[in-house]
């Protein structure tokens, strides 16, 4: 008499949850933290690939963020709207989408030429969220036909509520860098092109140039020299206040006679 196979044991929850834990007390950095979403769903899943995506708010797109399996060049540009494809209709919704077999034949898919995953069987989307805004969506794929079971569901669905709450501070503070580093840029860019203003006026008033013959000789001196115009302008402000405080000065009177 043939015997019943048994189905392949459940992966421990209990590691997954403590991990999860950590992962919102930490001060990991949103890639950081993204690969360790993308490390727990394949521990609490069995999965053979996980896609992480994140909400861009300001073109209401989900953007690829993260991947187990390597996708260098589709990293922060393959992008869907919302409402566009399995992963765009979680992202609308919120809801999970748990598709068992055939992925690809659901009619809410959307094929990407040299995504690998889109080939595979099985697809559970889940929505990142936080406080009941949406942060992203993870995918996770098996090659062949997989059931996913309950507890598959509902951890990964435990694992976007949790961590997106985190995923959402960490892409806050990113974005925050990212917009102080700007207005840094752009203070940089004013100091310079004030700068050159200056250098200018004074190569016009010693070289007799226009304003488009000094902007020129300063260009071409920075090629040449291979130095920025900022250094240039610098040296050529700072040469002219050495030239007027030497002006200033009064001459040396000669030496007494005893001192001779």
């Amino acid at each position: 008499m043939a015997t019943k196979k048994s189905a392949p044991a459940q992966p421990s929850l209990v590691p997954v949850l403590h991990h999860v834990s950590k992962i919102v007390s930490s001060k990991l950095t949103l890639d950081e933290m993204l690969g360790e979403v993308v490390g727990l769903a394949v521990q609490a899943t069995a999965c053979d690939a996980c896609l992480v995506y994140l909400i861009d708010s300001a073109t209401n797109e989900v953007v690829l963020r993260a991947s187990q399996v390597p996708h260098a060049t589709a990293l922060g540009n393959l992008r869907m709207h919302v409402g566009e494809g399995v992963t765009g209709w979680v992202a609308e919704h919120k809801s999970v989408v748990a598709l068992s077999s055939n992925a690809t034949r659901d009619g809410r898919f959307k094929l990407f030429q040299g995504l690998v995953e889109d080939t595979y069987e099985a697809l559970l989307s889940v929505p990142l969220v936080s406080a009941g805004d949406l942060v992203g969506v993870i995918n996770v794929h098996h090659r062949e036909p997989h059931e996913h079971t309950h507890d598959e569901i509902g951890t990964l669905v435990f694992i976007g509520e949790q961590l997106g709450v985190a995923i959402a501070k960490s892409f806050l503070q990113e974005e925050n860098a990212r917009l102080l580093e700007q207005t840094l840029e752009m203070r940089r860019e004013l100091e310079t092109r004030k700068l050159v203003e200056r250098a200018k006026g004074i190569l016009q008033r010693k070289r007799q140039l226009t304003e488009e013959e000094a902007y020129l000789r300063l260009r071409e001196q920075s090629r040449r020299l291979r130095r920025p115009m900022k250094e240039l302008a610098e040296a050529i402000i700072l040469n002219e206040e050495l030239e007027r405080q030497g002006g200033d000065e009064p001459k040396p009177e000669p030496p007494d006679a005893a001192e001779r």
